[in-house]
């Protein structure tokens, strides 16, 4: 379960020390943009020791590497892959190739240390040509595990502000969602980049989750709480699931062929959102899917 996945930046101690405190569902530790490049040496370093000593909880481990056409990627995948983090976040991803060069290299590493469980990729899109290639990218391997939209560096490449509304990145968030669902991975929103403006992400968030999102990366820890919340089914969502399938009972025991519940008909799509609200719930220790 992805709601909440907080970035970390690779050279910044004491975030990697408390990131497992946070409450995000994940941290995303960071050796890409958050890093410059006379730091890139130091930072791998650090993030290695931090892998090694540092238990996270239930946090999802997730490390951002450098792009492909860098000359820090494959000293990143050398250094990180061997710690068995729970997924590699490449960036910049624009074509299947791209993930497929970078998966020769992981493998590598793996064989080497002699590592049987594979690591997970959660692929970065934020080209317009990893936007066109978006399906292709997310069903290029079984370790696609999610994506993630970067809309900074995505609105860069589209020549378009970058604005709080989020109108230019609308097609976007459509077209990921779609490509992810079509691919049975799970699919994270960019993150919100004013740290002061809580009604603002409150809102951001709320659009993402309605558009099918899974969850949202975040840059502030005082974002967490409130992602948590937009991701996490109401009360009032899990009552109504609850009724579905009770309805669903009674008129199984009643012998009905259609089943109706406050006025409107209950069909497969219905139930399969009651499914998912329960699952959900149970997750997150909030009452069982009987």
């Amino acid at each position: 379960m992805r709601r909440s996945m907080l970035f970390l930046p690779g050279n910044n101690p004491n975030m990697l020390i408390n990131g497992g405190t946070l409450g995000a569902d994940g941290i995303i530790i960071d050796l890409e943009d958050a890093v410059s490049p006379d730091e890139k040496d130091a930072a791998r370093i650090l993030v290695q020791h931090t892998l090694s000593t540092i238990v996270f909880g239930t946090a999802e481990v997730v490390i951002r590497i450098n792009a492909l056409d860098t000359d820090y990627w494959e000293q990143d995948v050398e250094a990180i892959v061997p710690l068995g983090p729970d997924a590699i976040m490449p960036a910049k991803v624009s074509t299947p190739g791209y993930i497929h060069r970078l998966i020769e290299k992981i493998e590598a590493v793996e064989h080497k240390a002699g590592i049987t469980t594979p690591v997970m990729l959660i692929p970065l899109i934020e080209t317009a040509l990893g936007l066109e290639h978006v399906f292709a990218i997310a069903a290029s391997t079984p370790r696609i595990s999610a994506l993630l939209l970067g809309a900074e560096d995505l609105t860069a490449d589209l020549r378009a502000p970058r604005t709080k509304e989020g109108g230019e990145i609308a097609y976007a968030r459509s077209r990921i969602v779609c490509a992810a669902r079509a691919a049975g991975v799970d699919v994270l929103d960019t993150p919100y980049t004013d740290v002061d403006d809580m009604a603002g992400l409150m809102q951001d968030a709320a659009l993402a989750r309605s558009l099918g999102f899974t969850g949202k990366a975040v840059i502030s820890p005082r974002h967490v709480d409130r992602i948590n919340e937009v991701f996490s089914p109401s009360d009032a969502e899990i009552a109504y699931a609850h009724r579905v399938f009770e309805a669903l009972a009674q008129a199984k025991e009643q012998g009905k062929g259609a089943i109706a519940l406050d006025g409107k008909m209950i069909d497969a799509p219905i139930v399969e959102r009651a499914r998912t609200i329960l699952q959900t719930a149970e997750a997150l220790g909030r009452g069982n899917h009987e």
